[in-house]
């Protein structure tokens, strides 16, 4: 177990930072992105696979990572080529596999089989997909700095250090987070069509801030409320997860608009609260992930009110 979650927290972090860094090399061309991902993925997922065998040691678990840290990474280079249905269809052996076990047992064969297929799927897409960009047409040879994706991979570690804290003791809270962001990139998208419309309307700044706080009212709104019924449908406790939730979507609002810093370090200070109270104990029934995860959605959302209230931001 804290193997996978060692792995999976360095593959996350590694990815975020690997996703940034290849979507500005978009504009250069697919062939420069194509090397970032060529040179970016391996490394991730070699060193995801040493730490979960730094933490199990050689066996099952340290195999189970590797095979968890192959797959992160290919689904890494698939999203920033936005081939989502591909990467769906690599998870239809495992899919199957599971749909049919609460009539049939397979054995263990099958277990270990359909997931090492789905794994060999989606590194094969993922080198397919780097082989067709690197058969592109050179194109610019400017790089963009390596610090300027730092912020992003600290924002992921800090993320998925939240969000396996939050699932430790509630599970489906995971699977609801997970569901929901879908609809959370739609909305970081539908919030941007707003806001240029508010700045078509407004007359003078204030104007403006006041139909910029509406606006994220209504998309951060939008993206909890949904949340609270699923929430009790599954059983998962509704203020933790909605904490953690505003968290996530107002700090990927704040890197739409570029802004990578403030969030990050937002973020890494409530993984820190979190993570030394789960190791060191903290004040006996103080839910304190509610309380770390609560108080950084606040900073965030009134950086994003004042950051984001101002007109130059979506110029």
């Amino acid at each position: 177990m804290y193997a996978l979650v060692a792995a999976g927290l360095l593959s996350w972090a590694w990815g975020q930072a690997l996703s940034h860094r290849a979507y500005l090399r978009l504009a250069a061309g697919p062939r420069e992105t194509g090397r970032t991902l060529l040179l970016g993925a391996p490394p991730g997922a070699l060193l995801a696979s040493a730490a979960a065998l730094a933490v199990a040691g050689p066996g099952p678990a340290a195999l189970f990572g590797a095979g968890q840290s192959l797959y992160l990474a290919a689904a890494g280079v698939l999203l920033v080529r936005g081939r989502e249905r591909l990467l769906l269809g690599t998870l239809a052996p495992l899919a199957a596999g599971a749909a049919v076990l609460p009539w049939w047992d397979p054995g263990p064969l099958p277990r270990i089989a359909l997931p090492v297929l789905t794994v060999v799927l989606a590194v094969a897409a993922a080198g397919r997909e780097i082989r067709r960009m690197l058969g592109a047409p050179a194109g610019c040879a400017t790089r963009p700095p390596l610090p300027a994706s730092v912020p992003y991979g600290l924002f992921g570690l800090a993320a998925g250090t939240l969000v396996v804290s939050v699932g430790r003791h509630q599970p489906w809270a995971v699977v609801v987070l997970t569901v929901s962001m879908g609809p959370a990139e739609w909305l970081l998208y539908r919030y941007r069509g707003l806001s240029v419309a508010a700045l078509r309307a407004s007359a003078n700044e204030a104007g403006f801030r006041l139909r910029s706080a509406r606006t994220l009212a209504l998309c951060l709104g939008g993206y909890l409320v949904p949340l609270l019924p699923a929430a009790l449908l599954t059983g998962a406790e509704p203020a933790p997860l909605l904490a953690l939730a505003a968290l996530l979507w107002t700090a990927l609002l704040l890197q739409a608009f570029g802004l990578a810093w403030f969030p990050a370090v937002v973020a890494l200070t409530a993984a820190a609260g979190v993570a030394a109270v789960s190791l060191l104990g903290g004040p006996p029934g103080t839910p304190w992930p509610l309380v770390c995860c609560g108080t950084a959605a606040g900073v965030l959302v009134v950086g994003a009110l004042r950051c984001l209230g101002r007109p130059t931001a979506h110029s």
